[in-house]
């Protein structure tokens, strides 16, 4: 043997081996791929989505009830005086009016970008207490108002 030479073929030199494949990584990317997809499916099928605004009750005493097909998010301030409670839901805006130790308060159910906004507001500062509870299958807020 003189050297690695082998241009002429006649040392014991090995041949040179044809180009790894790239199935490997290829592979590799497509389950990872796969995996994302049908991660994304499972959680689009356990997502319960959006809840839907059902309907609004007018109780004796300031009280009011809200339904929805299921418990959404819910976020609830007072600020100056007002009630104001955003749920994570979808529905029809509605307004009305309920009687409170004899006087009026106004309330607005309305859409926003976060979703629907229900403000209540009176000629003085309220007050406002609210607890969800699941009622026959819906979701069910009591809000109770009171004068501060």
């Amino acid at each position: 043997m003189r050297g690695s030479d082998t241009n002429d073929g006649q040392h014991s030199n090995a041949e040179a081996l044809p180009p790894r494949s790239t199935f490997w990584p290829r592979f590799l990317g497509a389950l990872a791929l796969l995996g994302l997809l049908v991660g994304m499916m499972i959680g689009k099928l356990v997502d319960p989505g959006r809840s839907v605004f059902d309907r609004v009750e007018l109780l004796a005493g300031g009280e009011m009830n809200l339904w929805f097909d299921h418990a959404p998010q819910v976020h609830g301030e007072m600020v100056d005086g007002t009630v104001a409670i955003l749920f994570d839901a979808s529905g029809p805006q509605l307004q009305g009016q309920l009687e409170l130790q004899g006087r009026q308060a106004k309330w607005t159910l309305r859409h926003t970008e976060q979703g629907l906004l229900l403000s209540i507001i009176a000629a003085r500062q309220l007050r406002a207490k609210w607890e969800g509870a699941e009622v026959d299958g819906r979701w069910r807020l009591h809000v109770s108002l009171q004068d501060e």
